[in-house]
């Protein structure tokens, strides 16, 4: 029987008190063990983890980790950034050869798919670090005043990035499962019209768009 010990994580305390994050791991891994884990299966533990994902010592994670040594069991991740978002954390792990590693958003990845994925994910988030660092040093050279009007804007641009991101949470029981089956990017946008499912402006679907989504996912 295949065994699994699943790990979630969120940064803050107020996101493990209000469930914030936690329903979407929850989902995501709920979506694994009934479409794509081997039937019977058996789930030995759940750790939770409050805690920033920059952070290395982590010991829900060491007991997760610990665990799945001794029992062959797979570790169970609903996204890859809830393990780490360091490269580096992610290849050692890998290297482990009493260490399963499964992630439920991309239920078919191998590992050399999951290093490539957690290499361009720490690719770009360094990039759009050095890109807003510039944006505001640029706006700052034409005399733009920062402080209350960058707190304002950040925030915006948070709540934007938060909608975007909850959208295309719900619509990825839909998008993924087609796109790890083959399907193309049009495909998909004509079967998320098909099934009258608007875009997060109510608008219809183009590849584009689709991409977009599974790139937040």
């Amino acid at each position: 029987m295949k065994q699994f010990v699943t790990y979630r994580r969120v940064s803050t305390a107020g996101q493990g008190r209000s469930g914030l994050g936690l329903e979407a791991q929850d989902r995501d891994i709920r979506l694994y063990l009934d479409n794509y884990a081997d039937v019977p299966h058996e789930v030995l533990a759940e750790f939770l983890e409050v805690q920033s994902g920059a952070d290395g010592d982590r010991p829900e994670l060491s007991k997760a980790l610990d665990l799945c040594r001794r029992t062959g069991a797979e570790l169970l991740v609903a996204k890859l950034d809830r393990l780490s978002r360091r490269v580096s954390f992610i290849a050692a792990l890998m290297d482990d050869p009493k260490v399963k590693l499964r992630v439920a958003s991309m239920p078919n990845a191998d590992k050399f798919q999951l290093h490539i994925y957690a290499a361009l994910a720490e690719q770009e988030r360094d990039f759009i670090s050095m890109r807003t660092k510039a944006a505001l040093g640029a706006a700052k050279a034409r005399g733009v005043k920062l402080g209350g009007n960058r707190d304002v804007l950040l925030q915006r641009a948070e709540a934007v990035r938060r909608d975007a991101q909850d959208f295309a949470r719900k619509v990825a029981p839909i998008v993924q499962p087609l796109r790890t089956s083959g399907a193309t990017l049009t495909t998909i946008a004509e079967a998320l019209d098909g099934a009258g499912i608007a875009t997060a402006r109510g608008g219809k679907w183009t590849a584009t768009q689709v991409k977009r989504v599974l790139d937040r996912l």
